[in-house]
């Protein structure tokens, strides 16, 4: 993968940071120069390394608000600074609002929002007082700006993140910018249990105007350009990563009897 600019000297902390998505914006973030540290309930079973050098784990629940505090307090004993945080960490169970309960959803709203905002307000307490001062990155969803079957109170928390975002780059600046990608479908370890084997995959991927999932790498180069000083002017943006979105329903609808 292509380094998209150069962020040698610069510390970045990328929650959910050891799979999937996650792992693709570690890597797309060593391979551009950054010191990396991952944080996530458990490990993975390897290092995420790029360019010959490895991330650093340290384990976390972001949903736990005191060990969210004591981790960016650890990276500043650590490494003197802050200038990157990716808010990956989230994610849901396909669940019916019907079948959850108020409990079980308004965790899904707790992971996806709450603790983005917590680690946001943590990192911002380092970068508003550093020379440069600091960009922070949410990752976002289609779900938060298209219904949600099975899945709303997740679209809503995302809806609502970028909600967050756009805000806290107006309280924030001229130091800290905050962006959010937006994404879609995109393809990971886990990509055939939601949508079968490869031909399952490839079948979901014809949905998509590009004509496939996107890639954990691709993510994390659009990741790394809104972290760089290549985005200096942009702040408060929603950037689309979702292969031109989804093909609108009644134009199949239109053409199935031809």
């Amino acid at each position: 993968m292509a380094t998209i600019t150069d962020l040698t000297g610069r510390v970045a902390v990328v929650t959910g940071g050891t799979r999937g998505v996650g792992a693709g914006i570690t890597r797309a973030l060593l391979e551009a120069g950054a010191d990396v540290v991952t944080c996530a309930r458990r490990p993975a079973d390897k290092p995420v390394e790029a360019a010959g050098r490895a991330a650093r784990f340290l384990p976390l629940d972001v949903r736990d608000a005191g060990a969210v505090g004591s981790l960016f307090e650890h990276v500043r004993t650590a490494y003197g600074r802050l200038d990157i945080l990716v808010n990956n960490a989230g994610g849901t169970p396909y669940r019916p609002l019907a079948e959850g309960g108020a409990e079980r959803h308004a965790r899904v709203i707790q992971l996806n929002l709450l603790a983005p905002l917590t680690a946001s307000l943590a990192a911002y307490e380092l970068m508003r007082s550093q020379p440069g001062g600091g960009s922070i990155v949410m990752i976002g969803s289609v779900s938060g700006s298209r219904p949600s079957p099975g899945s709303a109170a997740y679209g809503a928390a995302k809806a609502g993140l970028e909600q967050l975002a756009r805000s806290m780059a107006v309280e924030w600046a001229p130091r800290v910018r905050v962006n959010t990608l937006v994404l879609g479908l995109v393809r990971t370890e886990l990509s055939h249990l939601h949508y079968g084997d490869d031909d399952g995959v490839a079948a979901v991927g014809r949905t998509v105007p590009l004509g496939r999932l996107a890639d954990p790498a691709e993510v994390g180069d659009a990741c790394v350009f809104l972290a760089s000083d290549r985005a200096a002017y942009i702040s408060g943006a929603s950037l689309l990563v979702h292969g031109g979105g989804e093909r609108p329903a009644f134009l199949d609808a239109a053409t199935a009897g031809d």
